[in-house]
């Protein structure tokens, strides 16, 4: 490349994939969005636009380094897609604003190309929380409160999280699936995209590289018909995928709702399942982790990202029952097909290898963690946020949920009481947290 050629980076979104971005280097910003939006087989409908573009020195030292910062954001088979939310994208920018290799943040305009230009009224489907007037809490409190919580997990992020554990843990083994919702194929056995949930797919379409016993799914008989099954969408069934035979299964069982608390699933879960893997419904996760904990059984679960500091969930962590997974779970799809964000998290008993969120954590002595990230209640209880650890303070200590979620307890800390601890400042209550203390 020629000195006088300038180099750029980027962060590109498409408006049908809002809950993630590609981030990536070109000498021409014009030309690299072209070729987004004239991509083979890509929908008319999901235009690519810029959200982000700058100068840089160097752009390919520029993506190298993004790349390892950011490692545990990218996709596993598709290693330029990062996770997006607001969030996120502001520290994308920070950090690249903040590189060396930075020159300028470049304010451009690109029209989308002629083909793609016609009017299309699409319906927005992702607002932001903040446009929507709302707090990630708002939305599982929400849930909390109503019937038909239903949130739908996507295939990207069944597949990011899944992909991360060691094959191994699946050899022969019955997974079950025991808050799913649909598996449909057609008469050549192949999957009904539209027509299947994300758990069920990763499973079925893994079935021989994991080297599985046997998949079990339950189907709920609810209200609402997300996979367009038709009649199918409200009786409870069983899909069953063996390895022997390799042929789906499906059994509509008398007098069963499809629930995991019925009888006829928990007594699948304690006499066929090895591991549990799922998103159960956000106002039923204490019944549901209540039951998986007394089974006994492995698990890979999505639940609230706020369960660790939660008074019904702290002693599953106290007592090292079960820690956090490797990712975080944002967007979700309603019965609607629309989006919704939520702030979730994977949980598992399964060990953890390698967690890449360990480097979130800053474990310095107390002195050098910032005046603004520490301070004590009216009871001189050391208050520490943004993932600061103190290490070499003896006495208990209050830590938000971040910390255990990037994995506190697994280097040296324990949590010290089954309840939630809510610091008062000046007389005023704070959010709740809890106590950990250095083993």
């Amino acid at each position: 490349m020629e000195n006088n050629t300038k180099q750029y980076i980027y962060i590109v979104q498409a408006s049908l994939e809002l809950s993630k971005c590609k981030i990536g280097k070109t000498d021409n910003l014009e030309r690299r969005l072209n070729q987004y939006n004239n991509m083979t087989g890509k929908s008319k409908d999901n235009i690519y636009q810029y959200l982000f573009t700058c100068e840089v020195k160097d752009m390919s030292a520029m993506e190298k380094a993004i790349k390892e910062k950011f490692i545990s954001d990218r996709e596993i088979n598709k290693r330029e897609i990062y996770f997006y939310n607001d969030l996120k994208f502001a520290d994308y920018v920070n950090f690249i604003k903040s590189h060396k290799l930075f020159i300028k943040e470049i304010f451009i305009k690109i029209e989308p190309p002629k083909k793609i230009t016609e009017v299309i009224y699409v319906p927005k489907t992702t607002p932001s929380l903040k446009e929507r007037g709302i707090t990630a809490k708002d939305v599982m409190e929400k849930a909390k409160r109503v019937d038909d919580d239903e949130f739908y997990t996507r295939y990207e992020d069944v597949e990011k999280e899944l992909t991360m554990y060691d094959k191994s843990i699946w050899k022969d083994k019955t997974v079950f699936c025991n808050c799913d919702d649909a598996i449909n194929v057609d008469d050549n056995g192949e999957i009904i995209v539209e027509r299947t949930s994300a758990f069920s797919k990763f499973f079925y379409n893994n079935f021989k590289e994991l080297g599985l016993k046997k998949l079990i799914c339950t189907h709920f008989s609810g209200k609402f018909d997300i996979f367009y099954q038709g009649k199918d969408a409200y009786v409870a069934y069983i899909f069953v995928l063996t390895k022997d035979k390799l042929e789906v299964e499906i059994e509509y069982p008398k007098n069963y709702n499809g629930s995991f608390d019925h009888p006829k699933s928990l007594k699948i879960l304690n006499e066929e399942a090895d591991i549990v893997c799922t998103n159960p419904p956000f106002s039923r996760a204490r019944d549901f982790w209540k039951i998986m904990i007394k089974s006994g059984k492995k698990f890979i679960i999505i639940s609230n990202v706020s369960n660790p500091i939660t008074p019904s969930f702290i002693p599953y962590f106290k007592n090292n029952l079960v820690w956090a997974g490797y990712n975080r779970v944002d967007w979700y799809q309603t019965p609607r097909r629309q989006f919704t964000e939520a702030s979730g998290h994977w949980y598992t008993n399964i060990p953890i290898k390698n967690r890449t969120t360990y480097n979130r954590l800053k474990i310095i002595p107390l002195k050098e963690i910032p005046e603004n990230c520490k301070e004590y209640d009216d009871s001189k209880t050391l208050l520490v946020k943004n993932s600061y650890i103190p290490s070499n303070y003896k006495k208990p200590f209050a830590i938000s949920h971040r910390q255990i979620l990037n994995g506190i307890l697994e280097k040296g800390y324990k949590i010290i009481d089954d309840k939630q601890y809510f610091p008062y400042i000046n007389g005023k209550k704070n959010f709740g947290k809890v106590l950990i203390q250095k083993i």
